[in-house]
């Protein structure tokens, strides 16, 4: 029996198979070089709209030395003083029991978890750079498992910011409720408004959680997650200041003295 193709056969579907096994770029995508304090990366970043993404298990391994596992929903990383958790689809990363913001999410691409290079770099405390002639990501600095957040966050602020964020938003979408917690923290720096979170919130006639007490209400667990988003610099409506719901609220002195922003959910948010 000639057995040369069958050979030519099999060839032909390996390489097929081969082809297949290699991401492909998404129209408008295309991969990059990274260099870690010049060191080439193992892996090339993926690039899209703008947004260099890396797999999470080969950065943890080749700059913490972790261990990486999957439980079936979410990735975990384990190295000295570090525990992460990276979930697919979901908008935040947990390490050491802090947040942080992922926008459009943690992806999942061909078995492997992807975070956008810029997380990355929060999360361990690196820089971030762009070299647009080399089409190069350039990452400095040395890696760390970042502080946790019993002493990284204020407990009075994260537990005021965590109920007033419930007590307005809960059931709204996570962005939703991370704007709740901005316009509570742009008051506090504003100087048009008190300079504590507690009197912000308490500011006669401000929040009507405080008005019939569902400030003092349990928080739901997800108001905590945005609360400590917020801590760590996630912003979905920049400078706003004022919000209402119009289901609730004609919110008429909003409307006729501020600028409209953006509408997350049943909120309105306004500068």
């Amino acid at each position: 029996m000639n057995l040369r193709p069958l050979r030519i056969l099999a060839a032909v579907l390996c390489a097929a198979l081969l082809t297949l096994s290699v991401p492909v770029p998404a129209r408008g995508s295309h991969f990059a070089q990274v260099l870690i304090d010049g060191v080439p990366f193992s892996q090339s970043a993926y690039i899209e709209n703008g947004v260099s993404y890396l797999p999470l298990a080969a950065f943890a391994r080749e700059t913490l030395d972790a261990q990486v596992s999957w439980d079936g929903t979410a990735a975990h990383i384990t190295a000295q003083s570090l525990s992460l958790r990276a979930q697919p689809d979901q908008l935040w990363v947990e390490a050491n029991g802090r947040c942080f913001y992922v926008p459009g999410g943690v992806r999942l691409a061909e078995g492997r978890t992807l975070l956008p290079t810029r997380t990355l770099a929060q999360i361990f405390g690196l820089s971030v750079d762009w070299n647009a002639q080399q089409q190069t990501v350039l990452l400095s600095g040395t890696a760390a498992a970042p502080e946790g957040a019993d002493s990284y966050y204020d407990p009075e602020i994260l537990y005021w910011l965590s109920r007033v964020i419930s007590a307005e938003s809960r059931g709204e979408p996570l962005e939703g409720q991370i704007a709740v917690g901005n316009v509570a923290l742009n008051r506090v720096a504003s100087n048009r408004f008190p300079n504590s979170l507690y009197e912000v919130i308490f500011q006669p006639g401000q929040f009507e959680p405080v008005e019939n007490g569902t400030i003092f209400d349990e928080p739901y667990h997800l108001s905590v997650t945005a609360a400590k988003l917020c801590l760590e610099g996630a912003n979905t409506v920049g400078d706003c200041l004022f919000f209402f719901a119009p289901a609730l609220s004609p919110g008429t002195w909003i409307v006729d003295n501020c600028t409209y922003y953006t509408t997350i959910g049943c909120h309105r948010f306004y500068l």
